[in-house]
């Protein structure tokens, strides 16, 4: 007994075999051959047998055994044996499946030109009847005795077959030998069968649309680049069933099979196939199945025509596809660039090991390697970034540093960096735009910012931006701007010896996303955007005189991370992104609202509270006992600076304030 039986013959039914045996379910293979049979895989799992079965016998055989399914897995021009083994299983009582061969359709072959499709044999000799020239038969000896219908088919024709006694025979009684016959074993690559055709001056190829595994596609290829003429014999029948793929995980389903998966996490470089590394193509060719964003998976079908695609850059749909499709064992995940470059594959190696499925990392070459390494620019020195789906500034990492290097995802993204480079006075720096990288229509353009401010960029670019000035432009994150530096009119200011121990308080990040509310001359905004160079901070104000120190002192310090916002607490704040910090210089009576709705969209929200007045104390100290985690930090800071005055120094007081810190309660 067993649970299966395929009838097989055909590559697709030897590859079954071996999963089945490999998944340890008892397989029995039929196959109609000796030869056949030393073909098959030797396993613990498998039995198999080597002879022609008529329709009785299948039926006998299938008794014996009592499969829960049979899979016909024969040639595609076998309808006779296919039709006995459907017979067999009606009479038997056992499920039947039809394993189908992909069948290309005209416009889906290679080259397009070149090719005649016929629907039999017969129609192909007579087709070849009204011509001249030689012809590769390459449809096996089954079909040599119709082929010699042909005047002078012994000049004519090379027939390609299997090396066995059996064929040779049938070649023989044909009166073919010798300079007419190839005996050898398939499958052929393009370059042999280029080899055969202009070794023999063939003019013709004759083939059997057979599918991918029978080598259909390697015949055309190479009968289009030979120019040569494919005949190309249609299908006998037109079959309904399951192609390999289809079959493998009815089977999964069917016997409960869990299989062992080879996952690798592929970096292909920028896109063409000469930016695949050797190991990237290796993992390609060998997959079942190619998944990733459409751009990319197509960029990787060259190395994999026979794998099938889904089009997916969710990791969570990616994880969720391959625990559903056990039938897949050997799967690529195909990223851009390299996999650890702003990639995809950080989140989906966590997600695959928490599913305990290991992944095998691939790098890539990434495109800051690729484009920074064409222009001649060193990269160990370099900010490198990406602008590719998030709204982190460029000016910023400009203005600080001489080199900066960025993906972006946009078209006409360069225009608009150019124009704000000329805004913040930095019209001169050295861009260098880089457009389809690796691609035949790749373009690499270099000119100062003030050149590029109408340029229309594509989507895939990258940009770099040298600033020889850097050492004048950058601005210290370590140290708090004087108050001098700062345009102040007659604003109030928060004092630089304020900002500092406030701005400690804050525990900022690179990344924060901050609010100062009541920004005024926008101090601590500007000195918030300069320690959060790769964040965001938000300069709410409802004075109009304060709005235009804010924009001006933006403009000053090159702060394009901070946005201004005009209105008043908290209205102002309902459409601004969750915090990570919130400075309150001037709360207008409105504190409780205001951190109310800090804490609604961040509960873990760090804050500091800067009172002057002893009742804005009371208010901020009982605030922080309701909404903070633990105990607030309370200080009260007083500043005295020293003045001339004729011969001696003296010292006058700045007005106290009082520090309130503490954090969210979180979640």
């Amino acid at each position: 007994m067993c649970k299966l039986v395929i009838f097989g013959g055909t590559t697709e039914g030897r590859e079954l075999a071996e999963f089945m045996d490999r998944c340890g379910i008892d397989t029995h293979v039929c196959v109609a051959t000796e030869y056949g049979g030393k073909l098959l895989p030797k396993g613990e799992c498998l039995t198999f047998s080597d002879k022609r079965l008529d329709e009785n016998e299948m039926t006998a055989l299938l008794n014996e055994k009592k499969p829960q399914i049979v899979v016909d897995a024969t040639h595609p021009f076998a309808a006779d044996v296919t039709g006995n083994i459907r017979q067999a299983c009606i009479d038997a009582g056992v499920e039947y499946i039809r394993l189908l061969r992909k069948e290309l359709s005209e416009n889906e072959i290679s080259g397009g030109e070149g090719c005649v499709f016929v629907e039999s044999t017969e129609a192909a000799i007579k087709y070849l009847a009204q011509t001249e020239g030689r012809i590769l038969l390459t449809t096996g000896s089954k079909d040599l005795a119709a082929f010699t219908a042909l005047a002078d088919y012994k000049e004519r024709l090379i027939a390609r077959i299997l090396s066995t006694s059996e064929s040779m025979e049938i070649a023989s009684g044909c009166g073919l030998e010798g300079k007419n016959l190839i005996c050898m074993q398939g499958p052929f690559s393009c370059e042999m069968n280029m080899a055969m055709i202009n070794q023999y001056g063939c003019r013709y190829i004759v083939t059997k649309a057979s599918g991918s595994a029978g080598g259909f596609e390697e015949k055309i290829e190479a009968a289009v680049r030979c120019g040569t003429t494919a005949v190309i014999i249609g299908r006998p029948l037109r079959e309904t069933g399951l192609v390999y793929m289809k079959c493998k995980a009815l089977l999964c389903s069917r016997f409960n099979i869990s299989t062992a998966r080879k996952i690798s996490l592929v970096g292909i470089g920028m896109g063409s196939k000469e930016s695949f590394t050797e190991e990237a193509v290796k993992a390609v060719s060998g997959a079942e199945l190619i998944m990733g964003a459409e751009r990319i998976a197509e960029a990787a079908s060259c190395f994999a025509p026979g794998a099938e695609y889904y089009y997916e850059y969710n990791s969570e749909r990616i994880v969720e596809y391959i625990e559903d499709h056990p039938e897949f064992e050997n799967i690529a995940v195909v990223l851009s660039g390299d996999i650890g470059f702003y990639s995809g594959a950080k989140k989906l190696v966590k997600m695959l090991r928490e599913k305990n499925l290991e992944p095998e990392l691939v790098p890539g070459i990434s495109s800051a390697v690729y484009f920074l390494g064409k222009i001649g620019l060193s990269w160990d020195d370099a900010v490198i970034v990406s602008n590719h789906g998030t709204k982190s500034g460029l000016i910023p990492l400009v203005r600080d540093n001489k080199k900066v290097f960025s993906i972006l995802g946009k078209q006409g993204e360069i225009g608009a960096l150019a124009k704000k480079l000329v805004y913040y006075g930095m019209a001169d720096v050295t861009v260098y735009v880089g457009e389809n990288l690796s691609y035949e229509d790749e373009r690499i353009v270099c000119a100062k910012a003030s050149d590029l401010v109408e340029f229309e960029n594509r989507p895939l670019c990258v940009v770099a931006i040298v600033n020889d000035k850097a050492e004048i432009t950058a601005l210290n994150r370590l140290a708090c701007r004087k108050d001098e530096e700062f345009i102040r009119a007659k604003v109030p200011m928060t004092k630089e010896e304020v900002r500092t121990v406030s701005l400690s308080k804050l525990q900022m990040t690179d990344s924060a996303v901050c609010w100062d509310v009541g920004a005024g001359t926008g101090s601590v905004s500007i000195e918030m955007a300069i320690k959060a160079s790769k964040g965001q901070v938000f300069a709410v104000e409802k004075k109009a005189e304060a709005l235009e120190l804010l924009n001006e002192n933006k403009r000053r310090f090159m702060a394009d991370n901070m946005t201004i916002v005009e209105g008043i607490a908290p209205e102002a704040l309902t459409e601004l992104p969750a915090p990570t910090h919130v400075f309150i210089g001037g709360s207008s009576g409105k504190m409780e609202e205001i951190l109310k709705l800090a804490f609604e969209k961040n509960p873990s929200a760090r804050v500091v509270i800067n009172c002057i007045a002893l009742e804005s104390v009371a208010a901020a100290v009982k605030i922080s006992k309701q909404m903070g985690a633990g105990d607030s930090e309370i200080i009260t800071l007083s500043v005295s600076r020293g003045n001339k005055v004729g011969p001696y120094t003296m010292m006058n007081g700045e007005n106290p304030i009082t520090i309130v810190s503490f954090t969210g309660k979180g979640e």
